[in-house]
């Protein structure tokens, strides 16, 4: 299985990694080692996230309050977004269509 970003999720993940980083250094860094992760154990296992709309599923990283927006399509995860849990939920529900 492989995975891709909606180009607006790839920018707010790097925006993301360099909010974190400017805060301190590295942490960028284990912001984007963590969504990685997250990332695979969504792809080890899809189905295992709530799903929060639709065929929209979330996983979660576990250091960061972040959320990873999917939906499986045939062989891939298409990640819809790298969403900061405090913030509002529904801004994303327009890459989804």
């Amino acid at each position: 299985m492989r995975y891709s970003f909606h180009p607006e999720a790839a920018a707010e993940f790097v925006q993301a990694i360099e909010y974190y980083e400017e805060c301190e250094a590295s942490l960028g860094y284990d912001f984007a080692i963590e969504v990685y992760a997250a990332i695979e154990r969504t792809m080890a296992y899809p189905k295992a996230w709530p799903i929060i709309e639709e065929d929209i599923r979330r996983s979660l990283t576990r250091r960061f309050p972040f959320g990873i927006l999917y939906a499986e399509e045939d062989e891939e995860i298409f990640i819809v977004a790298v969403m900061h849990l405090h913030r509002d939920p529904d801004y994303w529900k327009h890459r989804a269509k």
